[in-house]
């Protein structure tokens, strides 16, 4: 069953064309001209309770607006929008009892006071029953290692501490769905792999619905199956990781350890050059892209093995990271 769905989703945003100088800032006084900005340009996407999915694009692209939208922050200009049967910009306050939100580094905790404090305040915001914040507390302080920051005032925290107080904040109330805008931005890798792994049991958990935008794709590969690429305003794909992989990941690289190179394999390599490519040829070092749908990794050793001796090999597939890549080129 869908939990949020969007159709014909469009927001496009009036923007005042100023020109320069006294003179320009005089004409755009009294007569001001406008032109139209597309931020999300007719989007439709459905994700059932408890999916985890990655909204990935480029600066600009409108993954931004899209959780804006969904959130009630923003109206839109056309197209429906239901976020667990309601519509989000008419029932923002309902809405927001059923959701979380990060938005990178923008924290809800409050700046002067212990982290506790701040939690005790969403207690009585969502107006949990006094055992269920009880037992998510003790929960989340053991999954986040929280015990020596709750009594801490927020402003002494480091930001990999508050991104972890602020992620426990957000799931406290055991939201449906959580919304998640750049949550791993500046953190180190100790912090990102124990945000990543909250993320991953209270979904396995407690069934909670996770929407993730991030330009850490190694956020993606961890934690969504998967994913929906936005460009510029438009859905350039929606579907698994491992579809996107087959569909856009044709290429591998094959890193050869070997001896005895024969000179004559340049030949091959020359012959071949439409099926396999040397990337890299340096004494016991051979590196060779490949075509997985033209060739496979066996065939490519049964080529260069009459050339040398091969002493070990490792196949390294294609990561999210180069083909979304080769998306935004594209």
């Amino acid at each position: 069953m869908s939990i949020i769905e969007a159709k014909n989703l469009r927001k496009e945003f009036r923007i005042n064309k100023k020109k320069e100088g006294l003179s320009g800032a005089i004409i755009n006084l009294f007569n001001p001209k406008y032109e139209s900005k597309i931020a999300v340009n007719d989007i439709n996407f459905s994700i059932d309770e408890g999916e985890m999915v990655g909204y990935i694009g480029a600066n600009g692209a409108g993954k931004s607006t899209t959780i804006k939208m969904l959130t009630g922050i923003l109206t839109p200009s056309s197209g429906e929008v239901w976020v667990n049967g309601l519509i989000p910009y008419k029932n923002r306050i309902k809405n927001n009892l059923n959701i979380g939100v990060v938005f990178g580094q923008r924290i809800q905790l409050w700046w002067d006071t212990p982290v506790i404090e701040s939690f005790r305040l969403m207690h009585k915001i969502y107006e949990m029953p006094k055992e269920k914040y009880k037992k998510n507390l003790e929960m989340y302080t053991e999954l986040l290692d929280l015990k020596d920051l709750l009594n801490v005032p927020v402003r002494q925290l480091s930001l990999g501490q508050k991104m972890r107080c602020e992620i426990a904040a957000t799931f406290l109330h055991d939201p449906k769905i959580v919304y998640l805008d750049e949550p791993t931005i500046g953190l180190d890798i100790m912090v990102k792999d124990k945000i990543r792994e909250f993320i991953k049991t209270l979904n396995k958990e407690k069934k909670t619905t996770v929407f993730l935008t991030t330009h850490d794709l190694q956020d993606i590969e961890e934690i969504c199956k998967r994913v929906i690429i936005i460009d510029n305003g438009n859905i350039a794909y929606d579907g698994s990781l491992d579809e996107i992989k087959n569909q856009f990941g044709k290429h591998r690289i094959i890193q050869f350890k070997v001896r005895n190179i024969n000179a004559e394999i340049d030949n091959l390599f020359e012959e071949k050059k439409d099926t396999i490519s040397v990337i890299y040829k340096d004494g016991y070092d051979l590196h060779i892209k490949f075509n997985g749908q033209e060739i496979t990794a066996a065939g490519v050793m049964n080529l260069v093995s009459p050339y040398c001796d091969i002493l070990d090999l490792t196949i390294q597939e294609p990561s999210i990271e180069s083909i979304v890549k080769d998306l935004y080129r594209k």
